[in-house]
């Protein structure tokens, strides 16, 4: 089936918050209706916006499979990462709209009030870019699936790394750590699952501090003074976006970078941020991220980030591969199960999908966990080195250690 791409921004009389993006199958020809919530203004503005190209990537990779796919229609909405206007948003999707599944979402406390009103709904929440391990910890939820990886994964791999690079340490001298996060629920978890991780790998750290700065602090310094005092081994940090930009800014103007280690394992390697700093991301930090302009070195990883470009005229952030496999994700269930299919039916075919994805290493296939509805990914930490191919940043990520779910001791590499 070809889809026609349909990209109509409609301004309408009401005020601009009801004004939605439509993409990919006409009102007529759709056969499904997917409902996005994504920002696409303010401060996580660029999210949204890559979030709709990597859907048009989606509607693209799927004209040229020789599968049929069913046609898709996808609403994209403005949810300015606010709960209550994300769960006014569901309800007019699903009962206005009509649409049987919902996908998106970048703030974790909004994520999780999104899956209870899906669930309530009955129906699909996709999630393609919050990462709260608190959604997938206590067991399935029957309507949720995420596409990205959570923090219990990242962290995972931080603590392989930590263990790696800094080694196991022992009670007589423990790693010495501080940590910083925002002061909500993605925080928090990003710190249980690090902890969590760090014990299950035998690491014998201390605490120093553990500092929590609201969302969109302005101003870092009271925390940069703790940090400094404190000349700890390694600064965890999981501050994201223009906050993380802030606090490396802010940091620069310090000695912080000069007496510690630095790294942040979720979504510090985001390209928004190596792009945001250009010339003011120092040498040296130990990042990751859920997507990587520059790995791994594949066709399907390559053609998604140059057609990105060709599309938008600027590098993807990690948003615009977790819409791009969302969507993929909904085409493919479609494709197995039936536009008509129960609840049941495609709950079982999405709790077994495989997903080769533009992040996905040579011989791996992301595969959904059926025992909390979480895709399995591989995740790739490194450090920032020079790298001008990807203008404006001037610093990319490498000297990579690749860990794969599931045995990351033993398939950990350079």
């Amino acid at each position: 089936m070809i889809f026609r791409l349909f990209w109509i921004l409609m301004i309408l009389a009401t005020p601009i918050e009801a004004a939605k993006v439509s993409l990919g199958a006409s009102e007529a020809e759709a056969q499904t209706v997917v409902g996005c919530l994504f920002p696409m203004s303010g401060r996580g503005g660029l999210y949204g916006r890559d979030s709709v190209v990597g859907i048009q990537l989606a509607f693209e990779h799927l004209e040229q499979q020789q599968q049929a796919y069913p046609p898709i229609r996808v609403l994209v909405s403005d949810s300015s990462s606010k709960a209550s206007k994300a769960v006014r948003q569901v309800r007019d999707f699903v009962r206005n709209d009509k649409v049987r599944f919902i996908c998106g979402v970048v703030n974790s406390a909004v994520a999780l009030q999104v899956a209870q009103v899906a669930e309530e709904e009955k129906v699909f929440f996709i999630g393609t870019d919050h990462a709260s391990s608190r959604l997938t910890q206590d067991g399935p939820l029957p309507y949720y699936f995420r596409v990205n990886n959570n923090s219990a994964q990242s962290m995972q791999a931080a603590a392989r790394y930590i263990k790696e690079k800094f080694g196991q340490g022992n009670a007589q001298s423990p790693l010495s750590i501080a940590y910083i996060g925002p002061d909500y629920d993605y925080g928090y978890q990003v710190w249980k699952d690090l902890r969590q991780g760090l014990n299950r790998a035998q690491v014998s750290y201390q605490i120093e501090t553990v500092l929590w700065p609201k969302l969109y602090e302005p101003d870092y310094s009271p925390y940069l003074r703790v940090l400094a005092e404190k000349k700890v081994d390694l600064v965890v940090n999981a501050l994201w976006g223009g906050d993380l930009v802030a606090f490396i800014q802010q940091a620069n103007q310090t000695t912080l970078f000069q007496h510690t280690r630095f790294a942040n394992f979720d979504t510090g390697g985001n390209y928004e941020v190596l792009a945001a700093l250009g010339e003011d991301m120092p040498a040296g930090l130990i990042l990751s991220s859920r997507h990587h302009n520059n790995w791994p070195e594949t066709e399907e990883n390559r053609w998604f980030v140059e057609r990105f470009f060709a599309i938008s005229g600027r590098y993807p952030s990690y948003a615009a591969e977790g819409a791009y496999s969302g969507i993929l994700a909904i085409a493919e269930v479609l494709r197995i199960a039936g536009s008509e299919a129960g609840d049941a039916t495609m709950r079982k075919v999405f709790s077994t999908l495989q997903l080769k994805l533009p992040e996905d290493p040579h011989g791996f296939t992301s595969f959904m966990n059926p025992v909390n509805h979480q895709l399995q990914q591989v995740i790739a930490i490194g450090e920032t080195i020079p790298d001008q191919r990807f203008a404006p940043a001037r610093m990319m990520l490498g000297h990579w250690r690749i860990y794969p779910p599931e045995s990351h001791a033993a398939n950990a590499t350079e």
